[in-house]
């Protein structure tokens, strides 16, 4: 049984975002960090196989070189392989061109009846929660997105997926892809051991002509050129100022909150 895990670094939001003049973030020059969701993806993937011990856990992702250091913590967390996909063709691309590159990754590593897919809910530089989706879409195998907790024994799979107003319980036939969000789960750290083993473990980089063989990867298919969005301009929002704060419960701070909302016209 192998679980793959889609995993993205993303550049540190909390910064400020640098952007190139074609529009796209230039994250070579801006602090990067694993995307948080992904991280409790890998976790819920470790955790089974912890349970489990003949599951192989292979963490895929998509980026430049330096994507490398990241990929080493997933080994060093407990993940047996990785794979990084870089390439110039596929920089710049949407969430549609990205599903489709690691769909075709994907396809290459080999999906079996047994096996499990996770990714993150959504990355924190897009925010958009589509490339998990359109990968099982693609891929076309059953997906639970907003998932909140997992039970695996004896080969079945339940999930519990969280909604606005409560959340549903669903059992869900494998191959199958699973999105998972924080309160999933605490990730684990990385132990002294797994550090020191995370280089001796296999750690692949595929590039445009590795995938290829794939009829959806072409130079007019992933990448900036196969991406049928493309971002008009990033920027972070204007700080906002600090608020006005009342205390006390009494009639003359409520003829005070009054007076207040009636000069700003919201009453």
């Amino acid at each position: 049984m192998k679980i793959i895990v889609c995993v993205k670094q993303v550049p540190d939001t909390s910064g400020k975002v640098a952007v190139k003049a074609d529009g796209t973030m230039d994250r070579a020059a801006m602090a990067t960090i694993s995307n948080p969701d992904d991280m409790n993806a890998l976790e819920a993937a470790l955790q089974i196989k912890d349970q489990n011990p003949e599951v192989k856990v292979i963490v895929v992702s998509m980026g430049p070189a330096p994507t490398e250091s990241m990929l080493r913590e997933c080994l060093a967390m407990g993940a047996d392989e990785a794979v990084l996909i870089s390439a110039r063709e596929f920089g710049g691309a949407d969430t549609y061109a990205t599903s489709s590159t690691l769909t075709a990754a994907i396809r290459k590593i080999g999906l079996e009846d047994g096996d499990i897919v996770f990714c993150g809910r959504q990355a924190i530089d897009g925010d958009t929660a589509q490339v998990g989706p359109q990968i099982a879409e693609k891929l076309n195998i059953p997906q639970v997105t907003y998932v909140t907790a997992i039970d695996y024994a004896d080969g079945q799979l339940t999930v519990r997926r969280e909604l606005e107003d409560g959340y549903m319980t669903i059992k869900v036939h494998t191959p199958c892809l699973l999105t998972c969000i924080k309160e999933l789960n605490t990730p684990r750290y990385m132990s002294v051991s797994g550090i020191m083993e995370c280089y001796a473990k296999p750690y692949t980089v595929w590039d445009f002509n590795a995938l290829s063989d794939d009829p959806t990867i072409t130079v007019e298919q992933v990448g900036l050129k196969g991406s049928p969005t493309q971002v008009y301009k990033s920027f972070s929002p204007p700080v906002k100022g600090a608020g006005t704060m009342l205390e006390g419960a009494d009639k003359a701070t409520c003829e005070q909150l009054v007076s207040m909302l009636a000069d700003k016209h919201i009453i």
